[in-house]
């Protein structure tokens, strides 16, 4: 019977000759081709950037035009970019597609299986923006880290206060703000006095002056002095790393050509609310409007969606979503449909598939911000709230919002809520008629409560 199926198999219908296999590790690689393409058809290659090269010269000596691959951590990024710039079709693959069959655990036969079923057709490329968008990718991901690297400074800040008994990060709103370290410098330059200190704060701080005194009394140790100067002079070591990445950022955004629809003066918001910019938004330059030249289209107008949300889109997907055949195809990518599985009548599993995606969780947290929204964004999730629950109902709502951005991508018109509002009035008239009907063929009649 194993055989019957390994004829099956051999038989299938070649629909790349040309697709070689590779298995990606951090120190070596293994390369395979067709049979008839090297008497040696499966080769070990180091990751010297040398070898690499000889890979691609060996590979185009075989006639080779498409090369699939697995998306190792981070170690096919250099084969990846050499391939590409050799002009080799490079499908980057999900592994998982390829884990199910069991006797496949050798570099060896990895590399054949993987081209054996490029050569068939039955691999598909993972999406990635083109390589201008992976650049800008690329720092701002790095520009993430420097945040993150940044807060945890001031978390050592706050415990070095705490361990003094300061109790000046509890009153004021940010510690890092124009007030706290206007405070934290005058402590590190020695002084102790907790009027003279609370005087440092800016008129617009709502905590009074005696309560921000009051604060400020504790045990000054030398130790915790020491550990509070390493803390803030790390903190704004990397706060000036992130100066520099979001300068660099300028200049790769720069280069992206603009919309054709993008107009030299940004539209009005049609938001209630006036823009307000994020503490980690960058500073040197618009995001916005630099967004609004390359999207052709205020993405920020839609509820829940910031300029940090815009880049992360612009990041990951890039301003062409064409490759997506449509909007349920976008929001599945992102992992924000329901995926149902049937086995034998029954169903087994219904709920969204585990997906990591910067995109998604970006949406999913711009739809939690919607819970005390007044437009149509926030009826929708508290009404999904009632009915199914939280969790669902930011589900729910982060698969709207990217059906939307979807739309607006794709077709540059502006955000109009407008829309929502028709399908409702709509939808009510259409219930209204079906009511009737009911109550038609039961032999009732429906009167309106204005008329009873």
């Amino acid at each position: 019977m194993a055989k019957q199926s390994q004829r099956r198999c051999d038989q299938l219908p070649v629909l790349h000759p040309d697709a070689a296999g590779i298995d990606v590790g951090a120190s070596e690689l293994f390369v395979a081709v067709g049979a008839d393409r090297d008497p040696q058809p499966v080769r070990r290659f180091p990751t010297f950037t040398q070898d690499l090269h000889a890979l691609a010269d060996w590979l185009q000596r075989c006639g080779v035009r498409s090369v699939a691959m697995e998306s190792t951590s981070v170690y096919w990024i250099p084969i990846y970019q050499i391939l590409e710039a050799r002009g080799l079709e490079v499908c980057l693959v999900n592994a998982q597609h390829v884990k199910n069959v069991p006797g496949r655990k050798t570099d060896v036969s990895e590399c054949q299986w993987l081209q054996y079923l490029h050569s068939v057709g039955l691999l598909r490329a993972s999406f990635r923006p083109p390589g201008a968008i992976c650049a800008v990718r690329a720092l701002w991901r790095h520009r993430g880290s420097l945040v993150q690297m940044a807060a945890e400074h001031i978390m050592h800040i706050q415990k070095a206060l705490d361990q003094m008994n300061l109790q000046v990060h509890r009153v004021l709103t940010e510690i890092t703000g124009l007030s706290g370290l206007r405070i934290l410098d005058s402590i590190l330059a020695g002084e102790r006095d907790p009027v003279t200190l609370a005087r440092l704060c800016h008129k617009r701080v709502k905590s009074s002056e005696s309560t921000v005194a009051k604060s400020l009394e504790g045990d000054y140790r030398p130790e915790h002095i020491f550990a509070l100067r390493q803390s803030l002079a790390a903190y704004r070591y990397y706060q000036q790393l992130v100066l520099e990445t979001d300068q660099e950022i300028q200049r790769q955004m720069v280069e992206l050509d603009a919309a054709d629809n993008a107009l030299a003066k940004m539209p009005k918001r049609t938001k209630r609310l006036p823009y307000q910019r994020q503490g980690h938004e960058p500073r040197v330059f618009d995001l916005r409007r630099e967004l609004y030249r390359i999207f052709g289209v205020d993405l920020t107008n839609v509820p829940g969606i910031s300029a940090m949300t815009s880049q992360t889109i612009l990041c990951e997907v890039g301003m062409d979503v064409s490759r997506f055949r449509n909007a349920s195809a976008f929001a599945s990518w992102l992992g924000l449909c329901p995926e149902k599985k049937i086995s034998g009548g029954k169903v087994l599993f219904t709920k969204s598939r585990r997906v990591r995606s910067r995109v998604a969780i970006a949406l999913r947290l711009a739809a939690r911000s919607l819970h005390h929204a007044k437009d149509y964004m926030g009826e929708f999730f508290r009404r999904i709230c009632r009915k199914l629950g939280k969790p669902q109902a930011i589900t729910a709502t982060a698969h709207k919002l990217a059906r939307i951005v979807y739309h607006l991508l794709s077709t540059r018109e502006a955000y109009d809520e407008s829309v929502f509002h028709k399908c409702e009035e709509e939808a009510l008239k259409r219930a209204e008629m079906r009511l009737r009907r009911q109550a038609a063929h039961l032999g009732f009649r429906i009167i309106p409560a204005e008329e009873g």
